[in-house]
């Protein structure tokens, strides 16, 4: 490269530079916006009923803001309770992409968490007031408007815990938080579901076991921000807790017995006893098949006898197969697990013992233990 041609680049990257710095000074960024001046969706007054549990939206939908520099504005949507002013709204959320867009998508699940925020109770019916902020992220101007919109809550919690412990005097853990029993998460979501004993004293949920936890009660059969509950009486009983928060339910039954029910009897050979943490066990007791034409016969299933607080009936736990060879030793883990299944059909759905099994002494132990992914039961011979 020739020195004439070195002197001509450098020359020309020095003009670019001082145009670049000129233009820098001579346009200076500014922060200025104009408040939004109109609305689009939804409409004043409109009425919406909540249903958290499904995948509804509603979008909330104003006029552009302009900025003095014609640069991007950026906006939030704002929340706030009947009377309110904005000056301390109850909610705000960035608009659609990162708060680019003049509209905003919220969930149904998200305005019923803001709709308790601004105080509207479960199953009430109330107003929240909605404004938009323009902003070039300082000096944002605020809508001269707003908008109110009528919302029915559903049953249920705004804000549904993730995990669920039962904790009080009253459990197989007393009243220590740290030892909080933690519930079975159901796999419907929202719901959790706990076998466990409770004995005279006090119990209540929470959904941690350090710091500061919320609390939860039973009241009626629904869930309630109460402090606890109280078992009466002198006996510990066998219970199944089961709450929903989607819709605040919550029903305790009591488990009275379970049983391994022996197919070809049509009834409870075996009463199996509760050992605590949701496990009932038969101990070393011989397990005979009984001969029939065809051989011996070994297809059983548990019976459980509950009481819902009035009613006494049977519940069936069998398999997920109307039918089953006989496991092995090498036989899956999900070959044991335990479904709710039809009382009405005396044959199919049950599991089958090993052939080993047949007039040897055996343990059997049967998990309905929150922390088993599946409820369960095993086999074990006593050699």
């Amino acid at each position: 490269m020739s020195i004439k041609y070195i002197s001509r680049y450098f020359l020309t990257a020095a003009a670019a530079l001082l145009a670049f710095t000129s233009c820098k000074k001579d346009k200076e960024v500014s922060t200025v916006v104009t408040p939004v001046d109109n609305f689009f969706a939804p409409q004043d007054s409109q009425y919406i009923k909540l249903q958290p549990t499904t995948a509804a939206t509603v979008t909330f939908e104003w006029a552009q803001s302009l900025a003095a520099d014609g640069g991007l504005v950026q906006y939030e949507l704002l929340f706030d309770k009947d009377g309110g002013d904005f000056s301390h709204p109850v909610y705000e959320i960035a608009s659609d992409n990162n708060g680019l867009y003049n509209k905003a998508t919220l969930s149904h699940k998200d305005l019923n968490k803001i709709a308790a925020l601004a105080g509207i109770q479960s199953l009430g019916v109330g107003k929240l007031h909605w404004a938009v902020l323009a902003t070039k992220g300082v000096n944002g101007q605020r809508s001269k408007i707003s908008r109110t919109l009528i919302v029915e809550r559903p049953a249920g919690f705004a804000d549904i815990p993730t995990d669920v412990y039962i904790t009080g005097s009253a459990t197989e853990a007393g009243d220590d938080l740290s030892k909080a029993i933690r519930m079975k998460a159901l796999a419907t979501g929202g719901e959790f579901e706990i076998y466990t004993s409770l004995k005279p004293g006090t119990y209540h949920f929470v959904d941690k076991t350090t710091g500061t936890p919320n609390t939860y009660a039973i009241q009626g059969g629904q869930i309630s921000s109460a402090n606890q509950i109280t078992v009466g009486g002198t006996d510990t009983k066998v219970y199944r807790i089961k709450l929903d928060f989607n819709n605040a339910a919550a029903t305790v039954t009591e488990i009275k017995s379970l049983g391994l029910w022996y197919a070809v009897d049509n009834n409870v050979r075996f009463p199996l006893t509760y050992a605590g943490n949701g496990t009932w066990k038969l101990v070393n007791t011989e397990i005979d098949f009984v001969q029939q034409s065809y051989g011996g016969e070994e297809r059983y299933k548990f019976r459980l006898s509950v009481n819902d607080g009035t009613n006494d009936s049977f519940e069936w736990f069998g398999s997920a197969n109307s039918d089953n060879q006989r496991p092995t030793d090498s036989s899956p883990a999900a070959y044991w697990y335990m479904f709710p299944i039809s009382g009405n059909d005396q044959w199919n759905y049950c599991f089958k013992f090993n052939g080993n099994v047949d007039k040897q002494k055996c343990d059997i132990n049967v998990y309905f233990s929150p922390d088993k992914a599946n409820y369960t039961h095993e086999v074990i011979i006593n050699k």
